[in-house]
């Protein structure tokens, strides 16, 4: 059944006719997860755009968090003229952004202008590839991203003039499950579920979180390009939703050095002939009733985190969140319905899934999705057998392997890696470890409010 707020291009022509839809958004993501594009007039959208789509300049795919050009890319340069690409609308993408005035939004393809092939560095560009591959092995794949947030009664101008300091939560003791505190921001988070359910955009269930402030929104899961596109539009509607009440809200992975980390747990099942592969006769350590498709992906997947591991923690604030006893998982193991594990085996039959709670809510969904999906199915091609089912505190398993701890630990991994390489092609492979190779020089030359306590005066 289609969700409410999905609309076709018969549905959005007769909405812009009667003059209710006066905007249309054309978005796609740049390697951060960011939305960026254009608004058009919504009568233009119908008589050029719905068909021909826009264009975009390609270094769009080559900026830093501040939009500055960077140079060393090969896809993208002042030497090649900074050309553009084609915006190409997904007429299977097209929703109603409810919590805008009279507002559609429409997630786009990128393709060169030339060839007019994908641009196999933008990031639904990745995931559509790793779901090609799929398909032609007669898989289908679901998932769900679970996001957490911080929430905050100071305004995102008035945070952003304070240099981010003395926000003012909008929680004063950790809230997990609590009633009475989820009361206190239903003002927000209830308006949230009603805007993100009328785009298009199914939502199961709202709670605190373990964090001051902090809050988990659950969305339906769906197969894994709209599971993608549900993430990056929830994250929008939140923040603008949020500006517009004159709060503010983050999705960093670690805000605060006392506070619990914000994740983006994966759930994802593999399916084929409308049944859930994982499902089988077989037994693996406790959970019963698996396949080996299941044992072979688990396997995949666990064995392949170092490969691809900046797709999940693409920052050098992700790995701050990687604290023994916070909720994030700290160890490479999995387990059956234990969250101190990395990979979290739960459900029966055709809810059997595995959550990897290795992202956190500051990864692209796109290119997570579409790490996750390439190692469970090498898993599968290659037979690969996942480590022994742990029982108990991972945290205290000093034994088994660890996640990276930083960036750049990450980044010499993936940049090792010969998985990655010929996973995504040399192209992809190449410009991702340049970005995140300048993420991290970002973060390495700039000074910070912590070496300025610290040495001061004292050094």
């Amino acid at each position: 059944m289609k969700s409410q707020g999905i609309l076709n291009p018969s549905e959005i022509t007769r909405l812009i006719q009667n003059g209710e839809i006066e905007t249309v958004i054309l978005a796609f993501t740049d390697h951060y997860g960011r939305l960026l594009g254009k608004r058009l007039d919504a009568v233009y959208f119908l008589e050029e755009a719905i068909r021909n789509g826009s264009h975009g300049c390609d270094y769009l795919l080559t900026t830093d968090m501040e939009m500055e050009p960077v140079p060393g890319y090969k896809y993208a340069s002042w030497e090649l003229g900074y050309g553009d690409f084609h915006i190409v609308p997904d007429l299977s993408a097209i929703r109603k952004a409810d919590w805008l005035d009279k507002t559609a939004i429409v997630l786009c393809d990128l393709t060169d202008d030339k060839s007019h092939q994908p641009v196999d560095v933008a990031p639904r560009s990745i995931l559509k590839k790793q779901l090609a591959s799929a398909a032609q092995s007669g898989f289908d794949a679901f998932a769900a991203t679970e996001l957490e947030y911080y929430l905050f009664n100071t305004p995102y101008r008035e945070a952003h003039e304070s240099g981010y300091q003395n926000l003012k939560s909008a929680g004063y003791y950790l809230e997990d499950y609590h009633i009475l505190q989820g009361t206190r921001t239903e003002h927000f988070t209830g308006k949230a579920r009603r805007h993100l359910r009328q785009s298009g955009i199914p939502v199961e269930t709202s709670k605190g979180e373990w964090g001051l402030g902090q809050h988990e929104i659950n969305v339906k899961y769906a197969d894994l390009l709209t599971s993608a596109d549900n993430h990056v539009l929830f994250k929008q509607c939140l923040k603008e939703v949020a500006d517009n009440m004159g709060l503010s809200l983050t999705f960093m992975a670690k805000f605060a050095t006392d506070r619990a980390g914000s994740s983006s747990h994966i759930h994802l099942s593999l399916w084929k002939d409308g049944k859930n592969a994982f499902a089988g006769n077989e037994q693996l350590g406790p959970v019963k009733g698996t396949s080996d498709l299941f044992k072979w992906f688990l396997g995949g997947w666990i064995a392949h985190v170092y490969d691809v591991m900046p797709f999940y923690a693409p920052t050098v604030n992700s790995y701050k969140r990687f604290v023994d006893g916070s909720w994030a998982p700290t160890r490479l193991a999995w387990s059956f319905d234990n969250r101190t594990a990395g990979f979290r085996v739960v459900g029966k039959d055709q809810s059997l899934r595995i959550e990897c709670r290795i992202p956190g809510a500051d990864c692209n969904p796109y290119l997570a999705l579409a790490a996750s999906l390439a190692s469970g199915l090498d898993g599968i091609k290659n037979k690969i057998e996942p480590p022994e089912c742990f029982t108990g505190d991972i945290y205290m398993a000093g034994n088994l392997p660890r996640v990276p701890y930083t960036l750049a630990e990450a980044i010499a991994r993936f940049g090792d890696s010969s998985f990655a390489r010929e996973t995504f092609g040399e192209p992809v492979f190449r410009h991702y470890l340049h970005f995140f190779k300048t993420e991290q020089s970002a973060y390495d030359s700039a000074v910070s409010d912590w070496e300025l306590k610290r040495y001061f005066e004292q050094i």
